[in-house]
């Protein structure tokens, strides 16, 4: 049993066979499938691709996924060098506390999506149990559509997205920092650079590998995030804020095209696989880098 490392392996390769790898060969084949979910005869052929690519309300919905993606990934990464840079100085003076202020932007990330998407509602909602546009209306006589404004709502979106997710580029850029040589540092005082120019020519450069993994990793997060745009919007107002993954429910459970559905689904999947493929990259030149 020792020189046979593959039959511990097996239990694992059965559950992923069965929960994993199968499901998503039946999501595939039923994409090529004229299916409904209420049953029924249905017929193989590529009409679900062809209406994917034509109906206006998918690329509508791939769009607004790109936009909610790209900035909760431009919010996510700056917000996440700041906090970074921020607790590396606190820890490197010694400052107390810094273990507790990591430990509450981390909360943040542990909360499930839903969660935070019903929070994020009930803090913002025009009705009168919404916190802020209670305090808001008590001060200025009228209250903010966070939630009910087209605009305002995808924006609402992503700032909840990077409140939730801000604390996972944090992690990984404060790693990427304790890897940077302090020599480095100490040669750039000596040569007089200021805190700008020691960023610039010395943080940066060092980064640059972590950043870009944090950036795919953010993107695929984000092109993938449903739990909490359900809580929050359900995709409105007006489909503002109906991202792919909730396109796919809504094409299922809304209005039962299961082939439909699937073929949105695998869209979202071809999506992903790019941007794994460009992880993988980018982790085979960071190894060779170093």
């Amino acid at each position: 049993m020792q020189e046979a490392p593959l039959f511990w392996l097996l239990p694992a390769g059965l559950f992923l066979l069965v929960f994993y790898t199968w499901p998503l060969l039946d999501v595939i084949r039923l994409s090529f499938t004229n299916a409904s979910l209420i049953g029924g005869d249905y017929e193989y052929g590529f009409d679900s691709y062809r209406r994917l690519f034509r109906d206006p309300a998918t690329m509508r919905s791939l769009q607004i996924t790109l936009i909610f993606a790209g900035g909760s990934v431009l919010l996510k990464l700056t917000l996440g060098m700041l906090l970074a840079l921020a607790i590396d100085a606190g820890v490197k003076r010694g400052l107390k506390g810094m273990v507790v202020v990591r430990t509450s932007i981390l909360a943040a990330w542990v909360i499930p999506g839903v969660i935070v998407g019903v929070l994020w509602k009930l803090l913002l909602s025009t009705s009168s149990h919404g916190l802020l546009n209670y305090w808001i209306s008590e001060a200025f006589g009228t209250s903010v559509p966070f939630l009910t404004d087209t605009r305002l709502a995808l924006l609402t979106a992503i700032l909840a997205n990077v409140w939730r997710g801000v604390a996972f580029t944090m992690i990984i850029l404060y790693a990427g920092l304790q890897k940077i040589p302090a020599e480095l540092y100490e040669a750039a005082r000596i040569d007089g650079a200021n805190a700008w120019a020691r960023f610039r020519y010395v943080t940066l450069p060092q980064l640059v590998p972590v950043v870009f993994v944090s950036l795919v990793l953010m993107t695929i997060s984000g092109v993938n995030t449903f739990d909490l745009i359900v809580a929050l919007t359900e995709g409105g107002p007006a489909r503002a804020t109906e991202v792919i993954g909730l396109s796919v429910y809504q094409q299922v459970f809304k209005f039962m095209n299961l082939g439909r559905g699937a073929a949105v689904a695998v869209l979202l999947l071809a999506i992903n696989l790019l941007m794994t493929l460009v992880y993988l990259w980018l982790l085979r030149v960071n190894r060779q880098a170093d």
